[in-house]
């Protein structure tokens, strides 16, 4: 199964250099997106460690651009996105011979069908809230003004369990000054 995601993921044409070698950003992404569900949870459900590798497949396919500037539209972009995650990856597990129970719950994860409620969507978003934090604030920070960075760090931490909220924490400390003091403003994690 994991095989038949990385293919999938090797079709993404945006290319980043890591260690010196150029490889997949969905690949990257993904393999990110595994350690941390990995070491939030060792004994993580197969059902978690499929949508783990599922999340964001073919994103490339539905830019951003293809939708109209604003709010609303960018939530509906994020749905619609949400959707056509849950559907490849029914299809895949379909082809790689899951049963429905399986694609159900996978995508169910995919989702967020249960957020705050259910804890293996809870931890699924931990992970992918620490990716971000870990992997691309630093650039997003570089992009965006202060009042947009503020909101987006205060949804971040809104959506995290408390245990995310602590790993996330120690990560916050290895970034630079300017940016843990913006962190610190946003969430309070002083």
């Amino acid at each position: 199964m994991v095989s038949r995601c990385d293919a999938a993921h090797r079709e993404d044409p945006r290319l980043v250099t890591r260690q010196a070698e150029e490889t997949q950003w969905s690949l990257l992404y993904h393999q990110r997106l595994s350690y941390w569900v990995e070491y939030l949870d060792p004994n993580a459900s197969e059902e978690l460690r499929l949508a783990t590798r599922c999340q964001h497949i073919r994103r490339w396919t539905i830019p951003r651009s293809d939708y109209p500037e604003g709010v609303s539209s960018y939530r509906r972009w994020r749905s619609d996105l949400a959707r056509f995650h849950a559907d490849q990856a029914g299809q895949i597990l379909r082809e790689a011979g899951y049963g429905k129970a399986t694609i159900s719950r996978v995508r169910d994860l995919l989702i967020k069908k249960g957020l705050k409620h259910d804890p293996e969507v809870q931890l699924f978003e931990d992970a992918i809230c620490l990716v971000f934090l870990e992997n691309e604030f630093s650039d997003f920070a570089g992009k965006h003004e202060r009042g947009k960075l503020v909101r987006a760090l205060r949804k971040i931490w809104m959506k995290m369990s408390p245990r995310g909220q602590e790993v996330a924490k120690q990560l916050v400390g290895e970034f630079p000054k300017g940016l843990q003091k913006l962190v610190s403003e946003a969430i309070d994690t002083d």
